[in-house]
């Protein structure tokens, strides 16, 4: 029974998230749909991470395993002739050992996070980016996020539904760059706590429009409460852009 790893793209735009659900669209069930019209079996595809209701890929990573031996490049070509018309694309496709798992085998994860910062409203990245009219300062909003890369207790940038047993968490990299009206922030970890990336990038936004100092930042993280921080970010703005194995 082989293993199969598939590179998945996606606009979440209209789905509840990846996780199937019972009265919503998922990207978990479309994949599961379009393998089942191929393949004639059902399988459950396990994704890297968890996306939430809004949130794009462009680099999700799922594994499947069935009773039949397809070719990889078959593979994908058949999901994306059954996932149309669906905002679903499967990239790529090949088989991994049995012991590989899209979640678990995963050494970091890479979110990109991406604000248009203008006064027009955004005409041709509706539900691409989260839209902040007041100028933003990247300098200050990267000084600030400085503070919190590294092992940290992220009691105030997790979601309350967060269901991860300890706050604390390994921040490799927030890393942001301005791209004329875009700014862009680059998260990098093992794992992430629910809405973490989101809660960290409406906190750095209070910096970036002069609302809020570094100080305030480090107040937020010493007080280990969520009402500390700043807003969650649209998931609108929010991308799973890659996996590390």
């Amino acid at each position: 029974m082989p293993r199969y790893k598939i590179t998945v793209e996606y606009d979440g735009t209209d789905y509840a998230g990846w996780q199937q659900q019972k009265d919503a669209p998922s990207i978990q069930e479309e994949l599961q749909k379009a393998a089942f019209a191929f393949l004639n079996e059902n399988v459950v595809v396990t994704g890297a991470g968890r996306t939430d209701a809004g949130v794009h890929a462009t680099g999700q990573v799922a594994h499947f395993d069935t009773e039949k031996n397809v070719d990889p490049f078959r593979v994908s070509q058949a999901f994306n002739a059954h996932l149309r018309p669906q905002p679903v694309s499967v990239l790529d496709a090949e088989i991994v050992p049995d012991d590989f798992h899209a979640r678990f085998s995963a050494q970091k994860r890479h979110y990109v996070y991406k604000i248009l910062n203008r006064r027009s409203r955004p005409a041709l990245y509706e539900n691409r980016v989260w839209w902040v009219q007041r100028p933003l300062d990247e300098s200050k909003m990267a000084d600030a996020a400085r503070i919190l890369i590294g092992r940290h207790d992220f009691t105030t940038f997790r979601a309350a539904a967060c269901q991860a047993k300890s706050p604390v968490k390994t921040l490799d990299e927030i890393r942001i760059e301005r791209y004329g009206d875009f700014v862009f922030f680059y998260f990098s970890a093992r794992s992430f706590l629910h809405h973490q990336v989101r809660n960290i990038v409406g906190t750095l936004k209070l910096v970036g429009e002069g609302l809020w100092t570094k100080q305030d930042v480090v107040n937020a993280l010493n007080a280990k409460d969520r009402k500390a921080g700043g807003p969650t970010a649209d998931a609108a703005g929010l991308y799973f852009d890659h996996v590390d194995y």
